[in-house]
């Protein structure tokens, strides 16, 4: 039986982080970042088929308090022009920027704001992961 790859996205206004695992080793690793540009839905679904991906896991915002926000509108929105492409799930992403920002901080190497959109999709599929492949 072959593995199933999943793609991760971290849904921003401006760019939205990548990260990609293989169900069967159960680690998430960052890719790429893509600038929202007009052409990123493209640019996700040739990521898909490169992947073979059969499910996108999108991360969901919420405020502290766990309320939708203008941004989990949008990443609903947004999210519903992924369903062609490919089967899309949500995954919490509280907090994942933060925890990005700090392993980034802690790896001591230069990084700008697109590594911490991929590295963060990467946390939101480790989550899942976790969640759902133990």
């Amino acid at each position: 039986m072959s593995s199933q790859s999943l793609v991760c996205l971290d849904v921003g206004e401006k760019r939205i982080g990548v990260a990609v695992a293989d169900v069967g080793i159960r680690i998430a690793v960052p890719l790429l970042t893509i600038t929202v540009d007009g052409d990123e839905l493209r640019t996700i679904a040739e990521i898909v088929e490169r992947e073979s991906a059969k499910t996108i896991v999108v991360g969901y915002p919420r405020n502290q308090q766990g309320e939708s926000t203008a941004q989990t509108a949008y990443v609903e929105r947004f999210s519903g022009q992924l369903t062609d492409i490919a089967e899309v799930v949500f995954q919490d992403e509280s907090l994942t920027s933060v925890i990005a920002e700090d392993r980034l901080k802690q790896s001591g190497k230069p990084y700008q704001k697109a590594d911490i959109d991929a590295q963060a999709a990467a946390i939101i599929l480790q989550d899942y992961l976790e969640t759902y492949y133990g």
